[in-house]
């Protein structure tokens, strides 16, 4: 008989690619990792891994134990959430992830109606740029993920993934007061083309979509400053040191000499939650979509 936690682990080696990234993933050392899948390569009277380096590599027969293992953990998946649609209840854990901004502006409404309605159900957060959020939904680390897509330029996204929308967030250009377009009611992109840019970090898609979206005005962006948090880079504007894209969501407080103009092409962000098609009917998925579409109604900037 197979035994489900081995071949957890087996598909975690399997997604991840490393004992370590397997450990990571699954929050257990590497010695459990190894152990376990000592016992699963008993059990089945086969070698699973190989040494390749100095890490491992999964054998053919590894390979093929492992996409079966995926399969039968997405059964189990769809078993659990059937079994929890028909009792009803919201109970349990949820894991879920959201970016910064997203995280400061509709994690603490949400996840405080969730459990102020919900009692039973317990909710784990953390902050993940988009990116991580829904590479941890589809390895099964996460539950849910608050993502976003800019205007011009959507975030690939994978095959078995559920989404619903909860906000359209406009972003405006943030500049120190002393600059000279400060005064104006609004701005093109393309009148920064002699300003240093502060942003995200390098190859963050919100970095990516900067470049492509100077770049595609005929601007070649002097990147001055990266920083991963949107109050480190007001910061820096403040401090006179470049200009940045300011979204509205969970960008206030406004540092004292920082002002914010908005962009005539409107520049916007699509914020919405993904989930695994597999754990569609859980109850306590669509309580936690629920949740966060009310935070960002409460806003006053719904998704169409």
């Amino acid at each position: 008989m197979l035994n489900l936690e081995r071949l957890r682990v087996l598909d975690a080696l399997a997604r991840h690619g490393s004992v370590s990234g397997a450990a990571d993933a699954l929050h257990v050392t590497t010695s459990a990792v190894s152990q376990q899948m000592t016992k699963l390569e008993r059990e089945v009277g086969q070698q699973l891994l190989a040494k390749h380096g100095r890490g491992v590599r999964l054998t053919d027969a590894g390979r093929l134990l492992s996409e079966h293992a995926a399969r039968i953990l997405s059964q189990v998946e769809l078993a659990q959430a059937d079994l929890e649609a028909q009792r009803g209840q919201v109970a349990g854990e949820l894991r879920i992830a959201a970016f910064p901004t997203a995280a400061r502006g509709l994690f603490p409404a949400a996840l405080s109606a969730l459990r102020a309605e919900h009692p039973q159900l317990r909710v784990r957060s953390q902050e993940l740029e988009p990116e991580g959020g829904v590479a941890g939904v589809v390895r099964g680390d996460l539950d849910l993920a608050v993502v976003l897509d800019w205007y011009n330029k959507p975030m690939p996204m994978p095959d078995g993934l559920v989404k619903a929308s909860i906000l359209d967030d406009p972003a405006d250009i943030a500049m120190h007061a002393g600059h000279p377009l400060a005064g104006r009611d609004e701005v093109g992109l393309e009148d920064f083309a002699d300003d240093e840019w502060i942003t995200w970090g390098e190859g963050e898609f919100c970095h990516e979509w900067l470049l492509f979206t100077l770049r595609a005005r005929g601007v070649e962006p002097q990147v001055g400053h990266r920083a991963a948090e949107t109050h480190t880079q007001l910061g820096l504007v403040a401090a006179g040191l470049g200009v940045c894209v300011a979204p509205l969501l969970g960008r206030d407080p406004m540092p004292e000499g920082v002002v914010t103009v908005p962009v005539r092409q409107q520049v916007r962000r699509h914020v919405y939650v993904v989930w695994r098609a597999d754990a569609d009917r859980r109850p306590s998925i669509r309580a936690a979509v629920e949740a966060l579409q009310k935070a960002g109604a409460d806003l006053g900037r719904t998704a169409p």
